[in-house]
């Protein structure tokens, strides 16, 4: 009797295939790991990586690239299995893009009001360096 088919659900990845797969180092996904961020089956010393693992990291290397502190990205990803899961989930996050939207302009502003005084500066700088020779 032939064995039966492996289905998609049934994939598994290593740790090397993991990290490989997202561009990340071991350790990085080690240290998600260690925060309980994703929980790899373990399967003597050896980590054995199931779909929900990797979106979980895929979840959590998103929230990183848009700045998200990892307290945020937990509780965003733990909305998902509570009750409402997704619901709950997509109004939480719409929340935390407005409030992290508004940080981002403000730096931006920032940065913007940093780079005309600057380039003032610099205008005055070369005026003066000018008038001495």
């Amino acid at each position: 009797m032939p064995a039966p088919a492996s289905t998609a659900v049934d994939e598994t990845w290593t740790i090397r295939e993991v990290a490989d797969e997202f561009g990340v180092t071991h350790r990085t996904v080690r240290h998600y790991e260690d925060l309980g961020l994703i929980t790899p089956e373990r399967r003597g010393t050896s980590r054995v990586y199931h779909r929900r693992d990797r979106t979980r990291l895929a979840l959590i290397l998103r929230g990183k690239r848009l700045g998200f502190p990892l307290e945020e990205i937990r509780t965003i990803i733990d909305l998902y299995d509570r009750p409402r899961g997704k619901a709950s989930q997509l109004e939480y996050v719409l929340g935390q893009i407005d409030e992290r939207r508004s940080d981002l302009e403000q730096r931006r502003r920032d940065l913007d009001d940093a780079l005309t005084e600057l380039g003032e500066f610099e205008r005055r700088c070369r005026a003066d360096l000018a008038r001495l020779a």
